[in-house]
């Protein structure tokens, strides 16, 4: 089988648009895959286009946490790691922690003694709003020793098929903002900042306008002791700007 056979299947496998795949040479309709339901081939193109949308998101964080790159201080990108707790699962989006020690078992991320991630980004489309909230506040935020701040992103479905979506929300949840175990936690930062609001008026956001930090010392929070925060390489707090990350997700469709 020729070589660009494989690198085709890629795409509906994993949403990889790989240059090896020809497929400015493809006749078409070209098969992909056999019995697939139009509502698993719609799921899937989501969960594709979702990538592409917390890679956005994961590279403007990461880029700035570069001076500490393969250092003592190093933040790691844990990808979309499966965690255990409470009897249930869940997968954050895209997950971040420094070097930390294992905690006490049954108290780990995977049920067991594994450290949390200090940083989960969540990415919702076609998951309710309300849904990915209390993902948020009930599993990932439930007591201070599981993840230290949360990153919330929904996206409105566009009306039109093959069109960038309209209307983008992000929230900021940090574990320091809860008063009391048992208090129900409330965004540090909320904003919308897509091309139009909720009630399809256009917005004129600029650069600086939306954005949510994330201090260092949360970011570091039971790190190991040698994991040393490197201030004077890394911006304290790093900052997201959701102009730059909207502008990116709109490149997506284009």
């Amino acid at each position: 089988m020729p070589e660009f056979h494989y690198y085709r299947t890629l795409w509906w496998e994993k949403g990889d648009f790989n240059p090896k795949a020809k497929w400015e040479e493809a006749t078409l309709p070209y098969k992909l895959a056999a019995g697939v339901s139009l509502e698993e081939y719609e799921e899937r193109s989501d969960n594709h286009t979702k990538f592409l949308r917390i890679a956005a998101i994961s590279r403007v964080f990461l880029r700035q946490c570069d001076p500490v790159f393969s250092t003592d201080g190093d933040i790691i990108g844990l990808g979309a790691i499966r965690t255990r707790a409470d009897d249930s699962e869940k997968e954050g989006d895209a997950c971040f922690r420094p070097k930390k020690p294992r905690v006490q078992q049954p108290n780990g991320s995977d049920g067991e003694n594994e450290p949390w991630p200090n940083l989960v980004i969540e990415v919702a489309y076609s998951e309710s709003e309300s849904h990915v909230l209390e993902k948020v506040k009930d599993f990932w935020l439930r007591n201070w020793s599981r993840a230290h701040d949360t990153i919330v992103v929904k996206i409105d479905k566009p009306f039109e098929a093959k069109k960038a979506p309209l209307r983008m929300q992000a929230w900021h949840f940090c574990a320091r903002d809860r008063p009391r175990r048992t208090a129900d936690i409330q965004p540090r930062t909320y904003f919308e900042f897509g091309t139009h609001d909720k009630y399809g008026n256009p917005t004129n956001i600029e650069q600086g306008q939306c954005v949510i930090n994330i201090s260092l010392d949360c970011l570091y929070d039971n790190a190991y002791p040698e994991a040393i925060i490197h201030r004077q390489l890394l911006p304290d707090p790093i900052v997201l700007d959701f102009l730059i990350i909207r502008n990116q997700f709109i490149l997506a469709y284009e």
